[in-house]
């Protein structure tokens, strides 16, 4: 399956050390050599690499890795693809504007048989399935609310419903922000977790790397990393149940509503995008 990695601060940080991780599962550790991307949310602003190559050996990866941008909300996503040709309109995560603001989305998995009406206002430039899932959910916020955006619960709600429908058509697991919220979809596999003072010492699954994070943070960080498979192998993280919606908000998950998103009939899981 693809990766999918995010992570959702109370103060702006980077994302270094996660990162130098996940590149190497684009062709080191793992086999996803179809494209990488990465996101950064900089107030109203984003800045978004994307690179068609293996993260692996991409020197736009490296830049990334060793180019220390600070961030509230980051998005990034290797590929292995099922659904649209390796080039880099299929290359996610992908990048829209909504009631003013820049949204970020990313998938995992493979929607089968799907082809939503889209009116015209978000369409889609590559030819994935991810990336007409995200105009179809933008174009349905659009409108529902026409008027701008709901309360976060509101808006919470309604991408339930959103991830319901949608998520008959196969495996979803994804991760979209908006810059405020990092909204994080489990269909069969994600993880995060949470780190916060008393700061420890991590060290990466994939690379030999180790940080402790007591010497570059104060006691009042908190930062949640979100990832398809656990990017420490010292430190616990918590598994998402399959089939729930989570907000993360200032570096935590945040109540906002049921989180359900279990659909009425199974899906078949047969591919990753």
């Amino acid at each position: 399956m693809c990766q999918l990695l995010g992570m959702n601060c109370n103060v702006p940080t980077d994302i270094c050390f996660s990162f130098a991780g996940f590149q190497a599962r684009g062709g080191v550790t793992d086999h996803h050599r179809d494209g990488w991307g990465i996101a950064f949310f900089e107030g109203r602003g984003v800045r978004v690499f994307l690179d068609p190559q293996p993260s692996a050996n991409s020197p736009v990866a490296e830049l990334v890795r060793n180019y220390p941008i600070r961030s509230l909300n980051v998005i990034a996503h290797i590929r292995k693809a099922t659904q649209g040709q390796v080039r880099l309109d299929n290359t996610h995560p992908f990048q829209r504007e909504l009631w003013g603001r820049y949204w970020i989305f990313a998938h995992n998995g493979n929607l089968l048989d799907y082809a939503p009406a889209l009116t015209g206002r978000f369409l889609p430039v590559g030819g994935t399935d991810s990336e007409a899932a995200f105009c179809h959910i933008l174009q349905c916020l659009a409108q529902q609310f026409p008027d701008g955006p709901p309360s976060a619960a509101v808006l919470h709600a309604a991408l339930r419903g959103l991830t319901i429908e949608i998520g008959q058509h196969g495996e979803f697991n994804y991760l979209l922000s908006d810059g405020e919220h990092l909204f994080a979809h489990c269909s069969s596999r994600l993880a995060f977790i949470v780190r916060e003072a008393p700061f420890t010492v991590a060290h990466l699954a994939d690379q030999d790397m180790t940080v402790d994070f007591s010497r570059h943070t104060t006691p009042n960080d908190r930062v949640a990393v979100i990832a398809t498979v656990p990017l420490t192998d010292n430190e616990t993280w918590q598994q998402m149940t399959p089939g729930s919606l989570v907000a993360f908000r200032h570096g935590a998950p945040e109540t906002l509503g049921d989180t359900r998103t279990v659909a009425s009939q199974p899906f078949r899981a047969t591919g990753n995008m």
